[in-house]
């Protein structure tokens, strides 16, 4: 199945990853490693991402501790931020696009945008066929929100040929902005971590906030509510899944009152309903991967990407998101940093990258199969080559 997704990523200077390059990205994408080899920082990029093109950027920073803290070895070291991404469309003889951005420091302890451009290019990091410039320079917040909705007027030029070169380069400049706002915008980090007394799991949900699940999970009960009630099918074999690795679930139970809905489900063999708070830490966690993995295309994002997913779990809930995650890279594009072989298991020496820290520097490699034949014909798997150290990427 052909979908729009990332091909390629380039990042230079974004905390650890002072020079890291990925390209032809596969539909899964599994990042293993030891603690503190920069694998939760290639996804905390894609948050950064997500907080930028909603323009966001500057309260982004800010509560990450400050743009002397995103850069690697700090603003000495490393003055800029530098990233390069293609995007792959679902179409025939297209050219990949490309969207790349510069973010210097400035005082005080901030990050402002000095280039930023989108274009098209063919196989590999720029190689391009055309590259328009956004903005300036100088601002603060992505201005290829803005270059996606309306283009400039052309600047009165003497001759009538440069005024149509001129819109033509701002059209493809526009249609190029559309494509990749549209797809960077759906991608989404997923971390459900969050299970304390607080979390946004333990509140009452406006139950009309159901359209998707948010990266936090809070209106899961939201979106369980809507599937019971549209989709019965699919809302059952979420609870099925569930029962297999907690056999004292039956069913989520969650009713409307006022507009809000809460997270509540039953036993077997008992009238009694659970609410969050009664609910272990690992099993919210798993009710919520379970949901999403499990939700119709229409409600996910084009790319979704999941920060150590296995928190918690039980093993049988592990290899059981395994085997989700693959399912749905059939029709999503899924980026998953682990650290659990179970969850290794389930996929491809070809869709595996082992992140290891160098120096302090992050690096990645891409596994060659073949280097491995030997023990995949005796029948190991690959969170077992993990395991032996094979594959890199050990403490």
């Amino acid at each position: 199945m052909t979908m729009t997704k990332i091909d390629s990523v380039r990042i230079r200077g974004f905390r650890s990853l002072a020079d890291v390059e990925l390209s032809n990205l596969t539909n899964a994408t599994v990042l293993i490693g030891a603690n503190g080899s920069g694998k939760s920082n290639f996804i905390r990029f894609f948050d950064m991402l997500s907080w930028m093109l909603r323009r966001q950027f500057g309260e982004f920073v800010e509560r990450c501790g400050g743009a002397d803290d995103q850069l690697y070895g700090g603003n000495i070291t490393t003055p800029r931020i530098q990233a390069e991404i293609t995007v792959d469309r679902d179409e025939s003889d297209a050219p990949l696009l490309v969207y790349d951005f510069a973010l210097s420091y400035a005082q005080p302890d901030r990050l402002i945008f000095t280039e930023e451009a989108v274009g098209a290019g063919s196989e590999g990091f720029w190689e391009p066929i055309g590259r328009f410039p956004i903005g300036s320079g100088g601002h603060r917040e992505a201005e290829i929100v803005e270059a996606a909705q309306s283009v400039n007027p052309p600047a009165q030029i003497a001759q009538q040929i440069e005024r149509v070169i001129q819109q033509l380069e701002q059209s493809y400049a526009k249609a190029y902005a559309k494509v990749i706002l549209g797809l960077l915008r759906s991608c989404s980090v997923y971390q459900f971590h969050d299970t304390s007394d607080s979390s946004n799991f333990k509140k009452r949900w406006d139950a009309e906030d159901n359209n998707t699940l948010h990266t936090h999970g809070g209106n899961l009960a939201a979106v369980l509510h809507r599937l019971e009630h549209e989709d019965i099918k699919r809302f059952e074999t979420i609870c099925r899944h569930i029962s297999r690795v907690l056999p004292v679930f039956d069913r989520f139970q969650i009713e409307e009152s006022y507009g809000k809905v809460s997270l509540r489900w039953k036993a077997k063999d008992m009238d009694k309903t659970f609410g969050a708070h009664l609910t272990s830490d690992g099993s919210l966690r798993f009710f919520a991967l379970v949901t999403l993995l499990n939700l119709p295309p229409q409600m996910l994002p084009d790319v979704l990407l999941l920060d150590e997913p296995e928190l918690g779990l039980h093993p049988a809930a592990i290899a059981l998101v395994g085997g989700m995650i693959k399912a749905l890279a059939e029709k999503k594009q899924v980026i998953v940093a682990t650290q659990s072989p179970l969850l290794v298991d389930a996929f491809d020496l070809n869709e595996i990258v082992v992140v290891e820290l160098r120096d302090g520097q992050t690096q990645f490699k891409r596994l060659d199969p073949d280097a491995y034949r030997v023990w995949l014909d005796d029948n190991f798997t690959t969170g077992e080559l993990w395991q032996k150290n094979l594959l890199g990427g050990r403490p």
